[in-house]
């Protein structure tokens, strides 16, 4: 929690500043802080293309870019029951070595997924596959 009785909350999708679920962050009063990344610990996912998923993991990660939001009392709650079913909240690591809560993926929701870790961030893996479509 932040001295100003918000919670910092690590984002790396949908819910991201201009993209399809970022209303959720704005009707939970949340506030943008900052980009940044995780550690180089955590892999990532494209569920359904759809949304990603991001896990940590001890070997194969990479520094997952993500923004930054100071979140009201429960408004994490809020946003987390509008994510789709898989994804959770926990702790994240970040480049820094601070952690913050976090969306994370369950394991169970990346079985037969396609594995986006290479490109390090959801906004450069939909912009990379726009280009192709």
């Amino acid at each position: 929690m932040t001295d100003n009785g918000f919670t910092r909350l690590a984002v790396n999708g949908t819910l991201m500043r201009g993209l399809e679920l970022n209303a959720n962050m704005l009707r939970a009063g949340a506030v943008f802080v900052r980009e940044d990344r995780t550690a180089p610990c955590y892999r990532l996912w494209t569920v359904g293309d759809r949304h990603p998923a991001m896990i940590r993991t001890t070997n194969g990660g990479t520094a997952v870019e993500l923004e930054l939001w100071d979140v009201p009392g429960d408004g994490v709650v809020k946003i987390l029951e509008s994510e789709p079913p898989g994804l959770a909240v926990g702790k994240v690591a970040l480049v820094d070595g601070t952690q913050v809560l976090g969306v994370l993926g369950e394991p169970y929701i990346v079985e037969g997924e396609l594995e986006i870790t290479d490109f390090g961030s959801w906004r450069r893996y939909t912009a990379a596959t726009a280009m192709k479509g």
